[in-house]
């Protein structure tokens, strides 16, 4: 298990915090309140007239809600070392991380499931998602696997999506708010990517459909001559330590309706 030094940064401490003070709308005041701080000292370490302590930078960090491999480059712009570490997932370490997560894509099926990292890598999926991705051409599949390019791309589950545009504005809006308070290249990189991919040929929009899950979004797609409909679930660890396990998400398709729910189970039985 290695502690992974974030990339040298321009900036000052003072003006990283600023900025994610300015990000999260907190006030100099606010962020003392919740700190156990004074104004007056988040000014001085804002102007750089003071450096935080390595405990005082965690503190904000917490306090701002900035990503765990932010408070890396926080504390580095600081002066101190790294604190948390970024372990591979295929670690030895990680093992009971792994054989967790395997059970709970397991159990999920006959509905689809799958675990993806901060970018939308795909890591582990179970029989759900694979049943869904039954015709998605090459292009799509490309590795390292991709959720999103496999969604979005023509050649992938995008014309069968009965609500693409909506969908895809949909995804794209999930993008641009992670990539407002996160600094990832990789990230970035398959946002523009698939933005830029063109509407599949046949390409509709059918939102509203009645009787399809008022309560949520649904992604509503055709499988096997069926119309199926899902609303997705994210679920994220809670204080993770490690750079790793911050950025993993448990990403869950719920059927949004009885006959959705009734093919499913019959398919996977």
């Amino acid at each position: 298990m290695t502690v992974v030094a974030a990339p040298a940064e321009t900036a000052g401490v003072g003006a990283l915090l600023r900025a994610w003070r300015g990000r999260r709308r907190v006030s100099q005041l606010e962020l003392a309140l919740r700190a156990d701080s004074s104004a007056r000292h988040i000014s001085f370490i804002e102007n750089g007239r003071s450096r935080p302590s390595q405990e005082m930078v965690l503190r904000l960090a917490e306090h701002l809600d900035v990503p765990v491999r932010e408070r890396n480059a926080l504390l580095v712009a600081a002066g101190y070392a790294p604190r948390f570490p970024e372990t591979p997932l295929d670690d030895p370490a990680m093992d009971a991380l792994r054989s967790g997560m395997e059970r709970l894509l397991t159990a999920y099926e006959p509905f689809p499931a799958l675990i993806l990292d901060g970018a939308y890598t795909v890591l582990a999926a179970n029989r759900g998602i694979a049943m869904l991705m039954e015709g998605v051409g090459e292009e799509a599949l490309r590795q390292p696997l991709n959720a999103m390019r496999t969604t979005l791309h023509p050649a992938g589950l995008a014309p069968r999506i009965r609500n693409f545009v909506e969908w895809r504005g949909h995804l794209l809006a999930q993008m641009e708010r992670q990539l407002a308070v996160e600094r990832s290249a990789p990230l970035r990189a398959v946002y523009d990517e698939v933005k830029a991919y063109p509407l599949p040929e046949g390409g509709r929009e059918v939102a509203g459909e009645k009787g399809h899950a008022p309560f949520a979004l649904p992604m509503i797609i055709e499988h096997d001559g069926r119309i199926l409909s899902f609303v997705s679930t994210i679920a994220t660890f809670n204080t993770p330590m490690d750079v790793t396990v911050s950025e993993l998400a448990l990403e869950t398709f719920l059927p949004a309706d009885p006959e959705t729910a009734a093919y499913l189970q019959k398919a996977g039985g």
